[in-house]
């Protein structure tokens, strides 16, 4: 467990392919599709925090962390990505 914790981090696009995908990618269960800006364009205008905070608890059909085992951080760098791939500007966030 200790060297679990000294992992180095995972990038947006890493845990977008691990978890994110499998309904960003297709739009499965209402997700909004990958690089769709219509999609996206409601969801980017309330925020970062707005999109992270239901990335972390969940929304609609989607559980917590999307039902995975991330980092809070990680789980950040995933939302900027698929944002950012719909038009957003954010930045990356740190550990």
């Amino acid at each position: 467990e200790l060297q679990a914790t000294k992992r180095e981090l995972q990038t947006g696009e890493q845990v977008f392919n691990a978890q994110c995908g499998a309904c960003h990618s297709s739009g499965a269960a209402g997700a909004p599709k990958f690089k769709d800006a219509g999609a996206w364009g409601a969801r980017i205008a309330k925020g970062y925090d707005a999109l992270l905070t239901s990335a972390l608890k969940g929304k609609g059909a989607m559980g917590a962390q999307g039902g995975g085992a991330f980092d809070d951080v990680e789980i950040g760098r995933a939302v900027v990505y698929m944002a950012n791939a719909a038009g957003a500007k954010f930045a990356e966030p740190k550990k």
